[in-house]
């Protein structure tokens, strides 16, 4: 078997016989010619073939394909500046048929989002939606060599739990064993803290968490890829901004080195590498600038997607810049395992950070010390039976710690300057969805 040649690479090949393999992206058929465009993962080339009468076995072949097959084609490259792909074509001396495509298609670029979901194995061989997973893994690539830089270890935690890790709502319970009922991880949280009180100085973790939000927003999905962080012997939640801005920092520097071009070709977005150190505010000094400008926000000691929107604005226009970390939330809208200032018991020391107006990361300093953290609990109505196997992580010794957890999909979809997570994850799952 001949190795295959990417389109990419065709034109390096002049004069030589080679096998280029793909999806037929189109096919013209004239009285004495035949053009194939072939698309694989790399770009797309032209195919030519002359017809040469009745017993043409080739010109044959063609006739029978449909968009979308998939197909070996084996030729001559010739150079021809004239072709538009590359300056060259493929004039076929083989053709094999590998699986010929039904027609018509059942989507096209025009369909709605929903419908292209439906048909997710078909929008994906569209060279936009391919950029987007070729951005996702320089992206992840850029972030562990961050880590491995600066001394964290990869953990795997489980996805099967026998109590909540972020609380009782948003949460999926499947039978488990002997009349059990085990929960869908929400968060790596507890694992987290269970490795640094085992003595880990710091750790990462990529992998999939579950919500049962019933919200059809386009940055809410039920399950999606979580990136998280925590981080030992830090002094507050300053610590963990600082090392989350280099992070990210790095990150999209990475990822504007590779396809900062092509990202601006075809979503109309630069990738911005922000200035460090992130701007920072407090949510009471963001709240009182959101009502200088007219919104107020009462229904709970958060920020509304609108506040997140206006404050983000606020940012970029007197400052200049894209992120903007908003720290020392209420403790009545945190986690109970997130520490609380000792001069302000009511507030906590953790921040959401927000990236051109969209939450991408929850982060805190936790509360290390037992006693303090089963009071929290039971002032949040929490059952510390429940908790035991958490709280014995704290009973023989933990370091002062804090971490973070990003969402992949809203850093993509802002990223890309896309209008939804569907957008930009492999498989959506939401409320309605559980198909493909």
């Amino acid at each position: 078997m001949k190795r295959r040649t990417l389109a990419i690479d065709v034109g390096s090949y002049e004069g030589q016989e080679i096998v280029v393999r793909g999806f037929v992206d189109a096919i013209r058929n004239q009285k004495r010619m035949q053009f194939l465009i072939i698309r694989d993962h790399t770009g797309k080339v032209q195919a030519i073939h002359a017809k040469n009468g009745d017993d043409d076995s080739i010109a044959e072949a063609i006739n029978g394909l449909t968009a979308e097959s998939t197909v070996s084609i084996t030729g001559k490259v010739v150079i021809n500046q004239s072709v538009k792909l590359g300056g060259c074509e493929i004039e076929i001396t083989g053709l094999e048929v590998h699986s010929l495509a039904e027609a018509p298609l059942p989507i096209t670029d025009e369909s709605d989002l929903e419908l292209q979901i439906d048909w997710r194995q078909l929008s994906l061989r569209r060279p936009a939606d391919q950029l987007v997973f070729s951005v996702q893994t320089t992206l992840e690539e850029a972030m562990r060599a961050y880590w491995r830089a600066h001394a964290f270890t990869e953990i795997h935690s489980p996805k099967l739990m026998g109590s909540a890790s972020e609380g009782g709502a948003e949460l999926f319970q499947v039978p488990y064993f002997n009349d059990r009922t085990a929960c869908l991880a929400q968060s790596p949280q507890f694992y987290k803290q269970m490795a640094i009180a085992g003595g880990f100085d710091r750790v990462f973790e990529i992998g999939p968490v579950f919500r049962a939000n019933p919200s059809f927003t386009s940055r809410h999905d039920t399950e999606f890829t979580s990136i998280d962080m925590e981080i030992a012997w830090v002094d507050s939640h300053e610590d963990v901004m600082a090392i989350e801005e280099e992070w990210l920092a790095h990150s999209l520097s990475s990822v504007a080195v590779v396809y900062g071009d092509e990202i601006a070709s075809v979503f109309g977005t630069e990738i911005v590498v922000p200035a460090l150190p992130f701007p920072r505010i407090t949510l009471s000094e963001a709240r009182k600038v959101l009502a200088a400008a007219g919104h107020t926000i009462d229904h709970k000691a958060d920020l509304d997607p609108q506040g997140e929107r206006l404050l983000s604005e606020y940012i970029a226009r007197e400052l200049g810049h894209e992120f903007v970390f908003v720290t020392d939330y209420p403790a009545e809208v945190r986690a109970f395992y997130h520490m609380r200032h000792d001069n302000q018991p009511d507030v906590t020391k953790s921040f959401d950070l927000l990236w051109k107006g969209l939450e991408i990361t929850t982060g805190a300093q936790r509360e290390h010390r037992l006693d303090r953290l089963r009071n929290q609990a039971v002032s949040k109505g929490i059952s510390v039976e429940g908790l035991e196997h958490y709280l014995n992580f704290f009973r023989y010794g933990c370091p002062p710690h804090g971490g973070c957890g990003v969402g992949l999909t809203r850093l993509l979809m802002t990223m890309l300057n896309r209008p939804s997570v569907r957008e930009v994850t492999l498989l959506y799952r939401g409320p309605n969805r559980l198909t493909p």
